[in-house]
């Protein structure tokens, strides 16, 4: 029973098959595409793919790529099931004040990060990174209920937000240094900085109210740049964090 995961973001669509539709099933292929190339995957990475048995996707893009992904799994004549975000899937309960509007996105983290959490064998809390276009940081509570989260520009927004408000400010990317002594590096540890002070603010406050240190996971195709930067916390870099929820989502429905 091979199973499809997709993870349609703001820049790429990400793409994994699974030999059975569980957590930690066996991947036989993945991929990534940018949006504007989705029209090549029928007959490109898709083409020689098995018939996956199931379809699950997240997707934060809008309908109208939702439908332009539709069109190229028609290869396979499979209709594809899409995550809403509920009040409560995959062990997770969803305390944003109006559930149905936390991205998909996150809400599929959150269920993957909690997965990683029981695989451990204690429940305890959790704090969910996501490092993207947009940055992420949310709390989830040892019994996996999501307390709420900070949402904040990435990388790329952050370098356009100053270079379209500063006259004649266009450098190259820079490294990340404890004291820039140029114009480029300052920009880089500037942006790593702000995202890796989000991070420890929401360290600290999660620890607080636990009474223990949270398990801290992070992913997103941006989170190999802001990982090395976040020494004062303990984490982990997963970068198939959503696939995990994708794949404990369908999992949980075929146990219905």
């Amino acid at each position: 029973m091979s199973f499809l995961a997709i993870d349609i973001g703001n820049t790429r669509l990400k793409w994994a098959l699974y030999a059975s539709p569980q957590p930690g099933a066996a991947t036989l292929a993945h991929g990534a595409v940018f949006l504007e190339n989705i029209e090549q995957l029928a007959e490109g990475d898709w083409k020689g793919l098995p018939v996956p048995h199931s379809v699950l996707g997240c997707n934060v893009a809008g309908d109208a790529v939702r439908r332009r992904v539709e069109e190229q799994l028609e290869l396979w004549d499979i209709t594809p099931r899409w995550v809403v975000s509920s009040a409560a899937a995959g062990g997770v309960t969803n305390g944003y004040d109006h559930p149905a509007r936390l991205g998909t996105d996150r809400f599929v983290a959150h269920i993957g990060a909690r997965w990683h959490v029981l695989q451990r064998g204690v429940e305890r809390a959790c704090l969910v990174v996501m490092v993207g276009t947009a940055v992420t940081v949310d709390a989830i509570d040892a019994a996996g209920h999501f307390l709420g989260g900070l949402i904040l520009p990435g990388h790329g927004i952050m370098l356009r937000a100053l270079e379209g408000g500063t006259a004649g400010l266009r450098v190259p990317t820079g490294e990340v240094r404890e004291f820039p002594t140029n114009t480029s590096d300052a920009l880089t540890s500037g942006g790593n900085y702000a995202i890796t002070g989000a991070i420890e603010r929401m360290h600290r406050h999660l620890t607080q109210r636990a009474g223990h240190e949270p398990l801290t996971l992070m992913t997103g195709g941006a989170g190999w740049k802001v990982s090395p930067a976040l020494d004062a916390v303990a984490h982990e870099l997963i970068e198939p964090l959503l696939f995990d929820g994708l794949l404990a989502l369908q999992s949980h429905r075929l146990a219905l």
